[in-house]
């Protein structure tokens, strides 16, 4: 019996899915506990208008991301740092200080963990990685000069 879970069962499926389980399993535990519903037409249906749903904002947040890549990839954002006399930085420029460049110039939220770079310690430029969204990479330069 083909049934459409409305919750996640071990061994079965997860919430959403629509999966093939024996007519008793289904009859005498999946229906009477309210874990899944059979998949009738108007079940289908609604089944099928979610998965379009899914796919369209999923379509939606892929453009969205490749937008925000066009704007940053490639761009070289200067950050200005305190160092010593032998030009070695008081501390380090991390993904957090990037990030907050980022917003400041471009206005564009990055979260500091989608940026992939070392710590820099010293005056130069830098190749980082953005990961905008799953499978959409953005690479920048960080150029780190004197304060």
């Amino acid at each position: 019996m083909k049934v459409i879970l409305k919750a996640d069962v071990k061994s079965l499926g997860k919430k959403g899915d629509l999966v093939n389980a024996s007519d008793g399993y289904a009859r005498n535990f999946l229906l009477p506990k309210g874990l899944a519903v059979e998949a009738n037409a108007t079940a289908m249906n609604e089944f099928n208008n979610k998965e379009q749903s899914k796919k369209f904002h999923k379509a939606e947040e892929i453009k969205a991301a490749e937008e925000v890549k066009a704007q940053i990839d490639g761009k070289t954002f200067a950050l200005k740092a305190k160092a010593g006399a032998n030009g070695k930085l008081f501390g380090s420029v991390t993904a957090k200080d990037v990030a907050a460049k980022i917003k400041e110039e471009m206005n564009i939220d990055i979260d500091k963990r989608k940026i992939s770079m070392t710590d820099i310690k010293a005056f130069g430029t830098v190749k980082a990685e953005v990961k905008v969204y799953q499978g959409v990479v953005a690479t920048i330069s960080v150029q780190v000069t004197e304060l």
